[in-house]
Order: structure tokens, then sequence, then C-alpha cells
């Protein structure tokens, strides 16, 4: 079944590029994997991971994001002015209301602190996020609930 995985990220793209190698890595499933970055360092970098095609900034953002039916990224991707200042509103509320499953990890950032998710290294959260990707592709390939 073909699928896109949409990975967000910003500043260096360290974390999209964690994802993305996690994903490449996968040998099940017949994903396209879509890059979008807040600059052109971090779409950059993690098209050099090996994402299928990139985009930059907020407008490819706001329009790609809808594309996806997956959704990776760190948790900044949903609050508004997070990643130092590089998602927007606008960015932010697009990736609220696409419709594909969002997956993010959950980072500690200087304006907010999560109160749940145990800290885990950013290696370990991304593997978990690559983790629960699978499962719910399984779920959706089964008929399961999206949800």
């Amino acid at each position: 079944m073909k699928h896109r995985v949409v990975v967000i990220d910003g500043m260096g793209g360290g974390i999209g590029v964690q994802l993305i190698g996690r994903l490449r890595a996968l040998e099940d499933g017949d994903r396209e994997i879509i890059a979008l970055g807040t600059n052109s360092t971090a779409t950059e970098r993690m098209l050099k991971a090996g994402a299928h095609r990139g985009a930059t900034g907020e407008n490819a953002l706001k329009i790609s994001v809808a594309t996806g039916d997956f959704i990776m990224g760190p948790i900044g991707i949903v609050i508004a002015n997070s990643l130092m200042g590089e998602i927007s509103p606008g960015m932010a509320e697009a990736v609220l209301s696409a419709p594909g499953e969002r997956i993010l990890l959950p980072l500690q950032n200087e304006h907010f602190l999560l109160a749940g998710p145990e800290a885990l290294p950013l290696a370990k959260q991304a593997d978990r996020a690559v983790e629960l990707y699978r499962e719910r592709l399984r779920a959706k390939e089964n008929g399961g609930p999206s949800q």
C-alpha cells in the first residue's frame, strides 16, 4: 500500500534526519518520504538523509502537509512560535488541521515543559516514533481504526 510520510523539522534538521534515516531503513511497506523544512538547511539535510522530495518555508509546509498519510516531527511543529520562532501560527495550524496521523517527538523546549512523557535521548525518541508509525500503518492496512 503506497503511502506518504511527511517529516517536518527546522533549525539544523537533525530530528528530521534521524527520522528519515530510520524510515529509509525499514524494509516493509511502500512509502514516499517528503521533507518539509522551515529553512533550507533543514530541508537540504533531510534530503541528503534520503527523503524522496523536499520543500522549504511556510507556504510549502502549509500546502504540502495536507498530502501526508503520516506527519512526523518534534512536538514544536504544532506549537506556534516554537523552534526558536521558526514555526509560525499558520504552520502550527496547518499541521494540526492536516488529515494525516501525527507522530510527534516529545522534546522539551525552553518555553514549555511536558509533564508526562519520560525524558529520553533523541535517538530513543526517534526509534519510538518509527515504532508507532509501523503500528499505525499495520492497523490501517488491516482495516482498523485510523486513530
